[in-house]
């Protein structure tokens, strides 16, 4: 299979809210993405789709972050992840993963945060937040605290100097998107 990722533009928009929506079956990830894309507190933001020939098959978003105090630093926050169900299980996620990452770090971004399946992102160098002194914006699902989770983009960066409560953007600023 061969895929392809590129960056998008607000001409993607349609394509990406009917990736998310096809992806998970359902509306509620389609309509955050939506209200990130246009949240100026996003920004910047890196947005990505992967395609499949012409077929739009999975996108990723990483939005603007910041720790609480430590302003100066640059960080972003993972989500959503989508990749339509037929494609899934075939490593579309990660390409998008890695992609990102490539992206930011080129962007001399420090830190990226993810809320996520504690089996699924480690593989791509993510590790619990919470034992590092990373709190999410609000309070993750006890029993899930594993599933906030960090990864330095520079291994020199010194990320046991930093530790604080992480700000998203505004759209991202509400409870119900922090349960796992």
């Amino acid at each position: 299979m061969n895929i392809t990722i590129r960056e998008t533009t607000s001409e993607d928009n349609e394509t990406i809210y009917q990736v998310e929506k096809r992806a998970f079956g359902e509306l509620d990830e389609a309509d955050l993405t939506e209200k990130l894309l246009a949240d100026s507190s996003a920004k910047p933001l890196l947005s990505l789709l992967a395609y499949s020939e012409d077929k739009a098959v999975g996108h990723i978003l990483f939005t603007k972050a910041v720790i609480v105090n430590q302003e100066q630093l640059s960080f972003m926050i993972l989500g959503p992840l989508a990749v339509v169900p037929d494609y899934q299980k075939q490593g579309i996620g990660g390409l998008l993963i890695r992609e990102g990452l490539r992206l930011l770090k080129a962007k001399q971004v420090e830190l990226v945060f993810v809320l996520g399946h504690i089996d699924y992102y480690p593989k791509y160098g993510f590790k619990p937040a919470l034992p590092l002194g990373f709190q999410a914006p609000y309070p993750v699902e006890k029993g899930k605290e594993d599933a906030w989770m960090v990864q330095a983009l520079d291994s020199d960066f010194p990320i046991d100097q930093y530790a604080g409560t992480v700000r998203c953007c505004d759209a991202f600023m509400h409870p119900e998107y922090w349960r796992e």
